[in-house]
């Protein structure tokens, strides 16, 4: 007697070939529905599964495979008498191959002015039911759920190489398969941000060369509903391919442009920012950027946030840069950066830019979850505690300090003048010791500068530091039991400061 084969796909590209592969290995093939038609029109012979459960699809094709004679035939173990007894008293026949994927709920969820019933009509019930049982029976079923793997597939079977390890991979890629799609379904129906199970999905996009060091495995994985400003969603128009250490620090340099809505760039080295400038044009902003930090900057990732003009790529082109990402590169421009062979240059649209986002931190057996922070102070937070009040110019750039120094490691500090970083200090175990980087990589220029603190001062030390290199004005949260100290001293120095009442922490 022939082995049975049931065949039930919602995606049918290479359906046709490989079940008359399967028909050719003496395959007798049952279906369903659109997949039925499908191969009955490639002249391929095939039976309705209602001809085999002697049951109608009923309910608009909601109940079709899910039948004790579908399910019997698969879920019985072969090498169980009482199974198979019970198999022969119902007259039912083993199926010994699922060939299945499931209804298009992501890719309907993605339509416009799609509705919540178009969406819940393509919640798959009968096809991952189908397949789990395949999937748990695979000592005797070959279940197969990705048309990338029927050619080995055949292969295999026409070898006589489908061995219950071939049949054990496949299974778990079905139960991976399931996953994905339930974790799907449950995220479009959870509103909750925390809720009592986390249960997220990615999509693998490459396997990477190596993590973050060569003695390390890594790969790049993006969210099914990944949103339009994501490095998942980039279009490489020329270089190599992106290594880890790039992925993490071209996302760094995407968050920290997506707070400017003027043309802006930002230089990023190790996920810190080393430079970052804002103008009213892309080329004067992307100077302010490299004249930050004209050290650090090399071997660095920068993103832009208009389209880059020949102007701003000959700048680019003066040095050597990883990356660049930007929304749109002007022919010229293009022309420009592709003489140099090894640059990576990414396209990307911004919209969404300022979209929320959970951010997850794994730790040994668990992971840390918290949204982004996206919060943005108004003039109605901030409270002016010294003597002296910041004046219109430096209030400016008090604010793209504030923007600016949330994207550097704390401890963080940023020094900043006419929408320019000047000097960064990040990552420091104490904050004087994170201002004193900062300072002395501004030099002269903090002169007249202003300064940006992630948290509050535990002492009035920065403070003085900053009086004694010409800094004018300090945004900081405040909050700290000495706060007092640090506003005696700015007064002492004539020096302004803003608290805003938010830290930004970012460890």
């Amino acid at each position: 007697m022939k082995k049975q084969a049931l065949i039930s796909v919602s995606d049918k590209s290479g359906i046709t070939d490989f079940a008359k592969g399967l028909s050719e290995l003496n395959y007798e093939i049952i279906s369903t529905g659109g997949t039925l038609r499908t191969l009955q029109e490639a002249g391929i012979e095939a039976k309705a599964v209602a001809d085999i459960t002697g049951f109608p699809e009923i309910l608009d094709g909601r109940v079709k495979t899910l039948h004790p004679v579908i399910h019997a035939g698969l879920l019985a173990k072969r090498d169980h008498d009482v199974h198979q007894n019970q198999l022969a008293e119902k007259g039912i026949r083993p199926i010994d191959f699922v060939v299945a994927n499931l209804y298009p709920f992501k890719q309907t969820l993605e339509q416009p002015n799609v509705t919540e019933a178009d969406i819940i009509e393509n919640i798959d019930i009968g096809g991952p039911t189908m397949l789990r049982a395949a999937a748990k029976s695979f000592h005797d079923v070959t279940v197969v759920v990705d048309p990338n793997d029927y050619d080995h597939i055949l292969q295999a079977i026409q070898h006589d190489d489908m061995d219950v390890e071939k049949r054990k991979r496949l299974a778990a890629k079905v139960f991976r398969h399931t996953a994905h799609y339930d974790a799907m379904v449950a995220d479009y129906f959870t509103d909750e941000p925390f809720p009592e199970n986390y249960t997220i999905t990615y999509e693998k996009v490459k396997t990477l060369r190596y993590g973050e060091n060569p003695h390390q495995q890594a790969a790049f994985y993006k969210s099914p509903s990944t949103q339009a400003m994501s490095l998942a969603s980039a279009n490489q128009l020329h270089g190599k391919a992106l290594s880890y250490n790039n992925i993490q620090d071209a996302n760094a340099a995407l968050e920290i442009i997506a707070d400017y809505d003027k043309p802006a760039t930002a230089a990023v080295k190790h996920m810190n920012p080393c430079g970052i400038g804002v103008a009213e044009d892309l080329s004067t902003a992307f100077s302010k950027a490299y004249h930050g930090d004209p050290i650090s900057i090399f071997g660095g990732i920068v993103a832009c946030n208009r389209t880059v003009d020949a102007e701003t790529a000959e700048k680019l082109s003066g040095i050597f840069l990883e990356i660049v990402i930007a929304p749109n590169f002007t022919d010229d421009a293009f022309a420009i950066l592709t003489n140099k062979k090894n640059i990576r240059l990414l396209e990307l649209k911004m919209d969404d830019a300022k979209a929320d986002f959970h951010k997850l931190t794994t730790v040994k057996g668990g992971v840390l979850i918290q949204n982004n922070d996206n919060a943005a102070v108004s003039q109605d937070d901030l409270k002016y505690p010294t003597e002296k009040k910041p004046e219109e110019s430096e209030m400016a750039d008090l604010l793209f300090a504030w923007n600016a120094v949330k994207h550097v490691k704390s401890n963080a500090i940023v020094l900043a003048k006419d929408r320019q970083t000047l000097g960064v200090g990040a990552g420091q175990m104490n904050r004087v010791g994170a201002a004193k980087i900062a300072l002395e990589q501004a030099d002269d220029k903090a002169k007249g500068a202003v300064l940006a603190s992630d948290a509050f001062f535990p002492m009035p030390d920065t403070v003085e530091e900053a009086a004694k290199a010409g800094i004018t004005a300090i945004i900081q949260p405040g909050g700290s039991k000495r706060d007092q100290d640090s506003i005696d001293m700015c007064n002492k120095y004539g020096i302004a400061m803003i608290f805003t009442g938010r830290r930004h922490f970012k460890h």
